[in-house]
């Protein structure tokens, strides 16, 4: 028994090592209108413990946006970028994220937006083609990719999240006359 134990430790220790990670990233996919793409943001989201960095270009969803609320409540340290466009939108949760103190930015710079991502707690990346809508839930063929264990994959993610928030303008909501 002991040598088996010691032969397979080995064979892990050199697969890891003939891989380049000694813990590989693992990947979680998801598709619509099959899979419950929002259920498994909202379960990411509830377990998050430090921090959440979000960037998109649509913001719809009421039960992300909820998630989101709940974890600001229990102390967790988030901020929002999105699209120009999110100002405007009829059904966006820009106002509901800003009345609960959830910083909000709008990113003006590129034409659109057009990401798609939340970094949670440093070490956690969701991202894909599916927004952070309803429509993307139960109208669209989407795709989401949840990746773990990569700290440098996410190193740059968040490079990439502070670039954007440095080029964008902190919102505040008009006041109607």
């Amino acid at each position: 028994m002991y040598l088996v134990m010691v032969r397979y430790l080995l064979v892990l220790l050199i697969c890891s090592f003939l891989s380049g990670c000694v813990t590989c990233p693992k990947t979680t996919v998801c598709f619509t209108p099959r899979g419950n793409c929002a259920e498994q943001i909202t379960n990411a989201i509830d377990q998050a413990q430090k921090s959440i960095l979000v960037q998109a270009y649509t913001f719809t969803s009421k039960p992300i946006a909820q998630s989101l609320i709940r974890a600001k409540k229990r102390g967790v340290d988030i901020k929002v970028i999105l699209d120009e466009s999110q100002i405007s939108s009829k059904y966006s949760v820009i106002n509901e994220l800003f009345y609960q103190k959830i910083p909000v930015y709008i990113d003006y710079k590129p034409a659109i937006s057009h990401s798609k991502i939340m970094i949670i707690d440093e070490q956690k990346i969701i991202t894909g083609s599916f927004n952070f809508s309803d429509a993307a839930q139960k109208r669209n063929a989407e795709n989401l990719l949840i990746i773990t264990g990569d700290p440098p994959l996410v190193e740059q993610y968040i490079k990439n999240w502070k670039d954007r928030q440095s080029q964008s303008d902190a919102y505040t909501p008009k006041v109607e006359e």
